[in-house]
């Protein structure tokens, strides 16, 4: 596997897709696919298909195409879903609870050990094998647990505090639900931000020009 930190976010961006696809395919039986083929189920050219995986050293084989099995092992490994990274969830509201009983974390490169929220309400509640903590007990929890990630289901207004504190205690890895510009706060921090507001929008611009 070739590493290369030039690489485009675009590219990376397409390597969930390509991951998941092949894993249909694997599910089928399907043993090998052509870039031709893969090209028509990502809904792109065979060209970009090429060139995307040849970023990562190619892994295709003129006149065979490519091993469903081992390509999808290979992307595996370059999105780092065997790294089992340990994650804690602030926020068991709606939102925040669905995410952790019906996501699959640990076939994402995730484990989910720790939950927690402001509401004491909340403070005892069952989220799947989880038990919602306080939010007080986020420092203590850190100093007894390695966490590499945090994922932020909680409002906008709340998470420049919650931040400061995660990022204090060394947490430099966040999926960001929560609307809040912590790149620009912490330029060293790994960010994936979510905004579903933003994507149905998208949706309602593609109806209203279809």
């Amino acid at each position: 596997m070739q590493k290369n930190d030039g690489i485009s976010m675009s590219v990376i961006r397409r390597l969930p897709r390509y991951y998941r696809f092949l894993c249909e395919l694997k599910e089928r039986r399907i043993e090998r696919v052509s870039s031709t083929k893969l090209a028509e189920i990502m809904n792109t050219t065979a060209s970009q298909v090429r060139q995307d995986l040849n970023c990562f050293g190619g892994f295709g084989q003129q006149g065979y195409g490519y091993s469903v099995s081992q390509l999808k092992e290979e992307i595996q490994k370059i999105l780092g879903l065997n790294n089992n990274y340990k994650a804690i969830l602030i926020g068991a509201g709606n939102f925040g609870s669905a995410i952790a009983k019906h996501l699959d974390f640990d076939k994402l490169g995730f484990e989910l050990i720790g939950c927690f929220d402001s509401d004491p309400a909340k403070k005892g509640e069952s989220l799947g094998d989880l038990t919602v903590q306080s939010d007080g007990d986020i420092e203590a929890f850190c100093s007894q647990n390695r966490i590499d990630a945090a994922f932020l289901c909680i409002p906008r207004s709340s998470a420049e505090r919650t931040v400061a504190r995660l990022y204090g205690l060394g947490i430099r890895s966040y999926w960001n639900f929560s609307h809040y510009d912590i790149a620009s706060r912490y330029p060293d921090a790994v960010v994936e931000n979510v905004h579903l507001n933003d994507n149905l929008m998208t949706l309602c611009y593609r109806m209203t020009n279809n």
